[in-house]
């Protein structure tokens, strides 16, 4: 089994503010596909839509505490963590009314921040899935962040949110977190039969060079399927082509080729 090299967990986010890009999607099967080569990786539900807890199973109004409570009350994260395919901190419709109860709270970009801290050691990744904006949510996710995953589909390709979501980065690195860097930015959805995804992947590569992660994200059933039965694609079809992507993509961050 591999090992980090390190005490403290790395934190990835996975941000884009356009919605309906697999950010959840890639998310939790990213952290599976860790988990399977013997991490230890924690989810971080931050959506108030809540998609990333409800994909392994858990009904987001049957919690008595959420992230809402780890943002706005300081509750400790543990209390909202639950154990399914890797620990999950959930989400549930209350983080919608976060930012504003938020607003008055001083230190308000680091709330994420300070909630890891007790747990920063008991594991080796953190994945937090985001809204799609570039509101506090997201600011906190960025504030607490190592790396940055950015989904991109590439049937719509909005390099205009790609440059909002650099300047917000910008703003966060000059502001909160000088260390934050963009991983790297992964093609999901991608309709490989169209002449529209190809160009797509080459006018990415040409703004982003090798930043553009070398796995692609396939468009498949499964991955509607997969939460439905409250599962990762990687437990729910094991062998097929979408749980390999997760496994190349997952080969492709742990050795570090774009550090």
């Amino acid at each position: 089994m591999e090992s980090v090299q390190q005490n403290k967990a790395k934190v990835i986010v996975f941000a884009n503010q356009k919605g309906g890009v697999a950010k959840t999607t890639t998310t939790l099967n990213l952290a599976v596909a860790f988990a399977e080569r013997g991490h230890r990786v924690l989810c971080v539900d931050m959506d108030p839509q809540g998609n990333l807890t409800m994909s392994q199973g858990i009904d987001p109004d049957s919690l008595e505490k959420s992230m809402y409570d780890v943002l706005v009350y300081d509750t400790p994260i543990r209390e909202v963590v639950r154990k399914r395919e890797v620990d999950i901190a959930c989400a549930s419709i209350d983080l919608a009314g976060a930012e504003i109860a938020m607003s008055t709270k001083i230190g308000r970009e680091r709330s994420l921040e300070k909630a890891f801290k007790p747990i920063e050691e008991d594991y080796d990744f953190i994945c937090i899935d985001t809204p799609p904006s570039l509101g506090l949510l997201t600011i906190n996710a960025l504030t607490a962040a190592d790396k940055v995953i950015v989904p991109v589909q590439c049937e719509y390709l909005s390099m205009r949110g790609l440059i909002q979501l650099q300047n917000t980065m910008q703003m966060i690195q000059e502001n909160l977190n000088p260390d934050v860097q963009i991983e790297g930015i992964l093609p999901t959805l991608m309709d490989t039969r169209t002449v529209h995804a190809k160009e797509a992947i080459e006018i990415l590569e040409e703004n982003f060079g090798d930043r553009v992660f070398a796995s692609r994200i396939k468009k498949t059933i499964r991955f509607a399927e997969a939460p439905v039965k409250g599962m990762s694609v990687l437990k729910y079809d094991p062998d097929g082509m979408a749980a390999q992507s997760y496994r190349d993509l997952a080969k492709e961050v742990l050795d570090g080729t774009r550090s």
